[in-house]
């Protein structure tokens, strides 16, 4: 009788300049930053598990949000919806709706203070839970916020990374 078990592969670091532009706020939460895309095409994970952190900038607005979502290639070339295009850049989708219609909210991080530069961490956030327990060919990963101040400036101060997950059988 063979045993499954999981595996875990070493975290790999998502490219998104949050901290480039740097990011400002949006606040209806429709201009942002993607990531790079990150194909799946080859390792076939049956899920991946997002971390990092995000840091405001000075005197951020309490009682605000740094939103995290998730896009799927429409196809397996891969098209992206709206105005993405798979590579880590400010973007600012068309409408409130057409956002809530081409992405997945993943994860809300709520700013409760108005200290400048602090770091809210995230961790643990299933990929695939967020399109019904499939995991996508193709993905990318969306930041917005309205903070009502510009994200922080220095790269070392945000962080994205993923852990692929696989099952091993023997």
């Amino acid at each position: 009788m063979a045993t499954t078990t999981i595996a875990y592969t070493a975290a790999a670091t998502i490219t998104i300049g949050v901290d480039v532009t740097p990011l400002a706020s949006s606040a209806t939460f429709v201009a942002g930053r993607e990531s790079a895309a990150i194909t799946n095409s080859t390792n076939k994970f049956i899920d991946a598990l997002l971390s990092g952190k995000i840091t405001v900038g000075t005197t951020p607005t309490i009682d605000t949000q740094i939103q995290i979502w998730v896009v799927a290639g429409l196809d397996e070339t891969p098209t992206w919806p709206d105005v993405l295009d798979g590579t880590d850049s400010d973007e600012t989708w068309a409408s409130v709706g057409v956002r809530n219609g081409a992405a997945v909210l993943l994860h809300t991080l709520d700013v409760d203070s108005t200290t400048s530069d602090r770091a809210y961490p995230f961790s643990g956030l299933s990929i695939a839970s967020a399109f019904g327990g499939i995991m996508p060919d193709d993905w990318l990963v969306w930041v917005t916020h309205n903070t009502g101040v510009a994200l922080n400036t220095t790269a070392g101060n945000h962080n994205m990374k993923y852990i692929g997950i696989k099952y091993d059988s023997a």
